[in-house]
């Protein structure tokens, strides 16, 4: 009997050795699998890549204006995942539409930014007339689209509207001009060739640059990160390349921040100039694999960086590391570093805990240089002028420059190349032509959505790391919006914190919960301050990532600079 046990116990283990012949649960149909096959390739000896599962929920989105439940299956039997797992990831990212198979696919989706700058152009009314008249489309609000300057802006599909009005988005509807709009007239190889481009490149590749001399020349120039957390760019190559390798490079371009559009314009106009930024960064921190991480709402500069990685692999100037492109799909968390490294190995973009620090466990477990574009972007020019000479820009004590992407009520909004340190009153005299007609200063947010906001008063304050949060604000991306006499701030915060409510990635109570009952709370006539200042102290201290930790600084601002707006005075 014993031994009968013992050989039944055998089978069994056997028998769970084996592959299942099928997953469980709701299996694929045949005319799915076909549909999935035939977009997504088939696959390699070893199968479907797993950190590819986004980029094939963007080709089934595409191709039938959403992700059906038989695609999903198929999808989850192709790629030999759990349906739910599969699931999990797509009902994650707002861009991607789950239908149930009998429902119809939208004939088009139209997007109207509701962030603050679009707001005070007037996309809350747009939103509301394309609502009532556009019947057989999906007309939706959404954040912040990156157009900040271009302010209402819109899109129709993936075709971007600037300064959209009902009868520039109704007419695309009506041709149903939905692709991306034509590539931008940036700057082609072949030019930024015979302009010196790549020149450093070849030469760090080739040891003629040392990577020790051109780590000093970032730390002398004290280059910070300007995605927002400002780390030394210096001190982070230093760390990642003394981890052992293989090391990788994670590119964080998806600015989602409200107020944001520095990275687009810049990559819109000289995107080879980033690129050999990438390739000198990869080549002195020794990262073998480059992923580029783009929001899904620049559909243009996805093409242009498409065709400029495809010009660059066909002339190339040195060995160039594996270089791919991911493409996001509407989730601003994912441009907080660890959730955008979740994402690119094609999992929810939902941020890890620290420590481990992404230096040492980043991408795919390995040690990982992540940047954002624009520091990338400076690499060029500081090696070629030194970093003497970026130090020697600045206004009021500080050092270097910085571009800021200036919306709201001024003449001349755009990204505006100015010294680090300027103030807020310079900024807009001296760089945006005054405050638009009709308009007075009354308030500016410094920092974007999450940088506060500060009144007239402190509009001398110098622009820059470590010189706002004494006011209980940061600089972050330089995000700088502008409201008049006749703007609210209250009404500007509220703006921010419905949009961090939408926005948090429902990991941690204290950002899921907090942010949606602040956003509550903040309709009120009369604010209740004792509550919005201990929800607003949780929030700080127990979110795990940024967006929770900087959610609150809205609400503290005005308690502290408007309270006559909120009936606390």
């Amino acid at each position: 009997m014993a031994n009968a046990t013992h050989i039944g116990l055998d089978q069994v283990r056997q028998q769970l050795r084996q592959p299942r012949s099928q997953l469980k649960g709701r299996q694929a149909s045949g005319p799915a699998l076909e549909e999935v096959r035939a977009l997504i390739g088939e696959p390699s000896k070893n199968g479907h890549r797993r950190d590819l599962l986004i980029e094939h929920l963007h080709a089934l989105n595409d191709h039938f204006h959403g992700l059906f439940e038989r695609h999903i299956v198929g999808l989850a039997a192709e790629m030999r995942l759990p349906v739910v797992e599969v699931f999990e990831v797509a009902s994650f990212y707002h861009h991607f539409e789950i239908l149930k198979d009998a429902e119809a696919a939208p004939r088009i989706t139209v997007r109207v930014c509701d962030s603050l700058s679009c707001s005070l152009a007037g996309s809350d009314s747009l939103l509301r007339q394309l609502q009532n008249d556009l019947l057989d489309v999906k007309v939706v609000p959404v954040p912040c689209l990156g157009r900040c300057e271009q302010a209402p802006a819109a899109q129709v599909g993936q075709q971007a509207v600037a300064h959209a009005t009902f009868d520039a988005v109704t007419q695309r509807v009506a041709l149903n001009q939905t692709e991306p709009n034509a590539l931008p007239d940036a700057i082609h190889m072949s030019a930024y060739l015979q302009a010196g481009g790549y020149q450093l490149a070849q030469k760090v590749a080739s040891g003629e640059r040392e990577a020790e001399s051109v780590i000093q020349v970032l730390e002398s120039s004290g280059l910070r990160g300007l995605g927002g957390a400002g780390f030394p760019a210096g001190r982070k190559w230093r760390i990642v390349r003394s981890q052992p390798g293989p090391r990788l490079m994670a590119v964080n371009i998806d600015e989602g921040e409200p107020g944001t559009f520095k990275d687009r314009t810049c990559l819109e106009a000289d995107p080879h100039r980033f690129l050999e930024g990438v390739l000198i960064a990869a080549s002195v921190v020794g990262c073998e694999a480059v992923y580029i991480y783009l929001r899904d709402e620049y559909h243009e500069a996805r093409l242009l960086l498409t065709q400029a990685l495809a010009d660059l692999r066909a002339n190339a100037p040195c060995d160039l590391p594996h270089i791919e492109l991911r493409r996001g799909a509407g989730a601003y968390i994912c441009g907080e570093e660890s959730a955008m490294i979740e994402s690119i190995e094609g999992k929810r973009g939902e941020p890890r805990m620290r420590p481990p620090f992404i230096a040492e466990v980043g991408l795919f477990g390995r040690p990982t240089l992540e940047h954002n574009f624009e520091t990338l972007y400076w690499i060029r020019e500081l090696l070629e002028q030194g970093a003497d000479s970026f130090a020697s820009h600045g206004r009021h004590g500080r050092q270097g420059l910085r571009r800021f992407s200036v919306s709201g009520r001024v003449k001349h909004p755009g990204v505006k190349l100015a010294p680090a340190g300027i103030t807020l009153r310079e900024l807009v005299d001296e760089y945006c032509g005054g405050m638009a007609e009709g308009h007075t200063l009354y308030a500016y947010l410094p920092g974007g959505a999450s940088g506060g906001i500060l009144p007239e008063r402190l509009a001398d304050v110098p622009l820059d790391f470590d010189t706002l949060q004494p006011h209980g604000c940061f600089i972050g991306s330089a995000a700088v919006m502008v409201l008049s006499q006749h703007d609210s701030a209250r009404e500007a915060a509220l703006n921010v914190m419905r949009f961090f409510a939408h926005e948090s990635c429902g990991q941690c109570t204290p950002c899921r919960v907090g942010t949606d009952k602040a956003a509550q709370l903040m309709t009120a006539d009369v604010w209740d301050r004792d509550t919005l200042e201990d929800l607003a102290q949780v929030m700080g201290d127990a979110s795990i990532c940024g967006l929770g930790q900087a959610a609150p600084n809205p609400i503290r601002c005005v308690l502290q600079y408007f309270p006559h707006e909120v009936g606390t005075a």
